[in-house]
């Protein structure tokens, strides 16, 4: 039995709009449920200083994974008003195994969208907007440029938006199937046409981004919490949950549960609360046996820990990230090397190849992990594994691709290291011992 949710605009500011035939809102409809209401109340009766002060105040932390502070991120575009080519790009590639909340918001209310970005750029003072998105969302593409006409027909984007001398332009912008899109230089790199590779910072966007100019860049869902906040204030906003993290957040779980999906909810739910109450926990006949919290480059974690509220900072001491808070239950029939091996297989694969430990590291990591899989391992191969995600670990490479990448595997071995172990053949222990000065780990040099 699942939980029911009713929806209102004082406890759901994403979803409360949703039609209960999944069908898109468009702008009559949209307006009639208090659309473009912040918008209005920002461009018309607050100036830019103010917006950023009062989402700085709300508490809203991006919401793509990093969890950094959305009105602190805005603070540290440059103040000189002689820039005034600045662009807003929002982060819509979104391509993070398990994770489609991005893709609920476009889909069935882009005109969120599209306000959330029109409050945004007034505050950042950008003349133009791109909304970067994933190719394989032809469905969200033509939501939102039709989303995009309407505004513009009705005078909430191009010249004088409300008759208040703001000019804004806002194009969609489709990638070509690259994961490592997702990092905000690499997206700027590609929207430009060039190779998506991450670029080294400083510069940070906020003064060197597209074109060589200030940008800043933010998740669907972080830019579509920017209207109610705007029409509704802080205080309310700040409210809505008892957390030290603000506001509601998209959280759910896949796997096979019986209920997989989204749902909005206040930070601070506890995980039981979503696999069992909204997911309907596990299906008939399978036992619970670990979890991600948030897509498929953050750390398992094991039932001890469904009793963790879904915030940064507790999910984050017990080890693992809150991420897109979209998290993946796995049953105890699935076993851990080769659900591993198959995310560090989609992680090799989706490597720039910018920097040697990523472009090498990751697959060498699915050339042991296959053999472990196969029962083919050699002794060493584990602790070669988790040399690897040292080596690969925060600060060993470009950008955070590969440290992300090694989260779900250093977890693993931590948690069900037996799996691993299981994978080495026997008869490599008696050869190993049977050759006089050589250890284990000379054998799997030769190996490499």
């Amino acid at each position: 039995m699942t939980k029911h949710i009713v929806r209102t605009p004082e406890t759901h500011p994403l979803t409360w709009r949703l039609r209960d035939d999944k069908q898109p809102l468009w702008l009559d409809e949209y307006r009639s449920k208090n659309g473009y209401a912040g918008a209005e109340k920002a461009l018309k009766g607050l100036a830019p200083d103010e917006i950023v002060n009062l989402v700085k105040d709300s508490g809203l932390k991006g919401r793509g994974g990093a969890g950094f502070s959305t009105g602190l991120k805005w603070s540290l575009m440059p103040k000189d008003e002689s820039m005034n080519i600045r662009y807003l790009l929002c982060n819509a590639d979104e391509m993070e195994p398990g994770t489609y909340k991005d893709r609920l918001l476009m889909e069935q209310l882009p005109h969120l969208l599209v306000e959330g970005m029109l409050i945004s750029a007034f505050a950042l003072k950008a003349y133009r907007g791109y909304i970067f998105l994933r190719g394989e969302y032809i469905e969200a593409a033509a939501h939102l440029r039709r989303a995009i006409a309407e505004a513009t027909e009705a005078g909430y984007l191009g010249k004088n938006i409300l008759g208040t001398g703001f000019d804004f332009e806002l194009i969609v912008h489709t990638g070509a199937g690259r994961y490592i899109c997702g990092e905000e230089t690499a997206l700027i790199n590609s929207l430009e046409g060039r190779r998506a590779n991450p670029r080294s910072k400083p510069p940070f966007p906020a003064s060197a981004g597209v074109w060589g100019k200030p940008t800043c860049v933010n998740n669907v869902e972080t830019l579509c919490n920017v209207p109610a906040i705007l029409a509704n204030g802080v205080e309310w906003y700040t409210g809505i949950s008892g957390s030290e993290d603000k506001g509601t957040k998209l959280m759910g779980f896949s796997g096979r549960v019986k209920n997989p999906g989204v749902w909005e909810l206040p930070f601070g739910t506890t995980a039981r609360e979503i696999l069992e109450d909204y997911a309907g926990g596990m299906r008939d006949g399978l036992r619970f046996k670990a979890w991600q919290p948030g897509g498929a480059g953050t750390d398992f974690l094991t039932a001890d820990h469904l009793d963790l509220p879904m915030e940064y900072g507790a999910i984050g001491k017990a080890g693992s990230r809150l991420g897109t808070a979209l998290a993946m239950a796995v049953d105890h029939e699935i076993g851990m090397v080769p659900l591993v091996r198959n995310l560090e297989e989609f992680f090799a694969r989706e490597s720039c190849g910018w920097c040697t430990p990523c472009r090498d590291g990751l697959p060498w990591s699915v050339k042991i992990l296959r053999a472990l899989e196969n029962g083919e391992g050699q002794p060493g191969d584990i602790e070669t594994l988790e040399q690897l995600c040292r080596s690969l670990g925060p600060g060993k490479t470009f950008c955070a691709h590969a440290p992300g990448a090694v989260e779900p595997l250093q977890s693993a071995i931590k948690y069900f290291r037996e799996e691993f172990e299981a994978g080495i053949a026997v008869q490599h222990f008696s050869n190993a011992h049977a050759i006089g000065g050589i250890q284990p780990n000379n054998l799997l040099k030769q190996r490499w």
